[in-house]
């Protein structure tokens, strides 16, 4: 079920961000499913990486009925996943929970934000590096700390920046993930409710799920 969150928090002064770029983007996905994005870019987002905003289905709709105190957007920070969003890998439930997000963001109108943190944000080869290491048996925690990174360098600073730019400050957040409601309530948006994704499991990612729900609580019924 889907936990409400109290926001009790000031809000701090960030960086303001502002639109660079929107233009509409018909996508399709293998399986058949098709919709349109808006697709937005950014000036100033404080790590100054290329991030992507989409805004789906009746995204404008959803950000009136918010302004007049309705049901907040539906909103997914998805980070990126070459390999699992791109390839199909099954190390991981990436891929599946993207194509997920972009059908039921469509379906109320809000964002999906593509965030390029490949690898909780130590990199496309580090994470490599990582799945070997996984291999030789550390879970996907342990992997990144043998590498002398952190468990998850992810900063959604350059998300609050995007939600607020385009006047999403409150919204309903599309994730398993704790940190991400914290580290956006942190940042001055507030997360009215927190909706789970699908358990998208498989024999190869079975392991990797199970330490994401019993190392940092993600909210996963495996």
């Amino acid at each position: 079920m889907a936990a409400e969150l109290l926001h009790h928090g000031t809000t701090p002064t960030l960086p303001a961000a502002t639109v660079r770029t929107s233009v509409s983007v018909p996508l399709r996905f293998p399986d058949g499913y098709a919709t349109t994005a808006t697709v937005s870019t950014f000036a100033d987002l404080a790590d100054g990486r290329e991030h992507l905003l989409l805004g789906l289905g009746d995204w404008q709709g959803a950000l009136r009925r918010a302004a007049l105190g309705g049901t907040a957007p539906l909103v997914r920070p998805h980070s990126e996943c070459l390999t699992g969003d791109v390839f199909g890998s099954e190390r991981c439930d990436c891929g599946p929970q993207l194509r997920e997000a972009v059908e039921r963001i469509t379906e109320t109108g809000g964002f999906l934000l593509y965030l390029r943190q490949e690898g909780r944000g130590i990199g496309l080869y580090a994470k490599l590096d990582a799945y070997a290491l996984q291999d030789a048996g550390l879970d996907t925690y342990e992997a990144n700390t043998a590498l002398g990174r952190g468990e998850d360098e992810r900063d959604y600073t350059a998300a609050a920046q995007m939600l607020l730019a385009v006047g999403a400050d409150r919204i309903r957040l599309l994730s398993n993930n704790p940190d991400k409601a914290i580290q956006l309530e942190d940042l001055g948006i507030v997360v009215t409710e927190r909706v789970p994704t699908g358990v998208h499991l498989t024999d190869a990612n079975a392991r990797y799920l199970t330490a994401k729900r019993d190392h940092t609580s993600h909210t996963l019924s495996l």
